[in-house]
């Protein structure tokens, strides 16, 4: 194994506010051609790391370890893959957990995931991990194995990132208990927790909050992104279940009509507020998710009078 040059605690340790970007496995030669060209634009902005998301139960693991390993070899970016407990074996986690570990990547997010649509009704329970508490403790048990047989004896392994949800998570409507199994994460030994994305700052800083009265003391990375369309708005509100869309949001879109380009404007400026003040609310890091796009983190970046992240650590 070649060790792991870029543990989450070393970002952390680094940039006293991250800034962090989100792609996703591209379908075709094309599509990753393109890809690229916007990875390329947003490697100018110095990002803390990039993480590469994971199809429901594992049906783009290939593409996702294609893309993870084309960031790490043909850019400057630091790739933090996206695993999910969804359908997996303990020996096929183990696989990948193994592949990552062999070609340097150094931190995974860990997730519950979405069962494949195609299943109809799934049984959870029938999964070697049921929750990602359970891949986050077996993800740190590799870390342990793998330092007990690797030549350097106090290695760190994999960090680990586990998903926040301030408007709640849709599959448990009860608050509390909801906040029970994200100290059960970070208690399984994640080192830093990424929100889903939200519209409303408030809703931030009331999870953010509860967090620290439950305990959790680990850094919490607001996830943003930006509405640059109409349907992209309809298609978050389909994905991200129970997304809070502000009233003044609302009329500020209704204002822009059918203009494409003014849909955008409004978007990219809301996001750029909301990221503003969650910089001068103290936020430990931002982390944008960009449907394969560079052009409205970009934007963000320029409205927020930031040359690229470097400058800020």
């Amino acid at each position: 194994m070649e060790g792991f040059p870029m543990h989450i605690q070393d970002i952390l340790t680094r940039d006293r506010t991250t800034f962090s970007f989100e792609f996703f496995p591209p379908k075709s030669d094309a599509a990753a051609d393109e890809l690229f060209r916007h990875i390329a634009e947003l490697e100018a902005l110095k990002p803390s790391f990039v993480s590469v998301t994971y199809g429901a139960g594992g049906s783009t693991r290939q593409r996702t370890h294609d893309l993870v390993m084309r960031i790490k070899e043909s850019t400057t970016l630091a790739p933090v893959p996206h695993l999910t407990c969804v359908g997996h074996t303990e020996a096929e986690i183990a696989a990948v957990l193994e592949r990552y570990a062999q070609h340097g990547v150094g931190t995974i997010l860990a997730l519950g995931g979405d069962p494949p649509r195609d299943r109809g009704i799934y049984n959870r329970q029938e999964d070697a991990f049921p929750y990602a508490a359970d891949l986050v403790r077996f993800i740190n048990a590799f870390n342990r194995r793998a330092a007990e047989q690797g030549p350097d004896a106090d290695r760190r392994g994999f960090g680990v990132g586990v998903a926040g949800f301030p408007e709640g998570h849709p599959a448990t409507p009860n608050r509390l208990l909801e906040m029970q199994h994200l100290k059960a994460k970070v208690d399984a030994g994640a080192d830093y927790i990424c929100t889903q994305l939200f519209f409303d700052n408030h809703d931030f800083y009331d999870f953010r909050e509860r967090c620290e009265l439950a305990g959790i003391r680990v850094p919490i990375l607001a996830g943003i992104m930006p509405i640059t369309s109409a349907s992209g708005m309809q298609r978050m509100a389909e994905l991200a279940l129970g997304a809070h869309y502000p009233a003044k949001l609302l009329r500020a879109l209704a204002r822009a009509g059918d203009d494409a380009e003014a849909v955008k404007r409004v978007g990219i400026h809301w996001a750029t507020e909301q990221c503003r003040d969650l910089l001068d609310n103290n936020v430990r890091g931002l982390h944008f998710y960009t449907l394969n796009h560079s052009q409205a983190t970009r934007e963000i970046y320029k409205n927020l009078g930031v040359k690229d992240s470097a400058a800020l650590r």
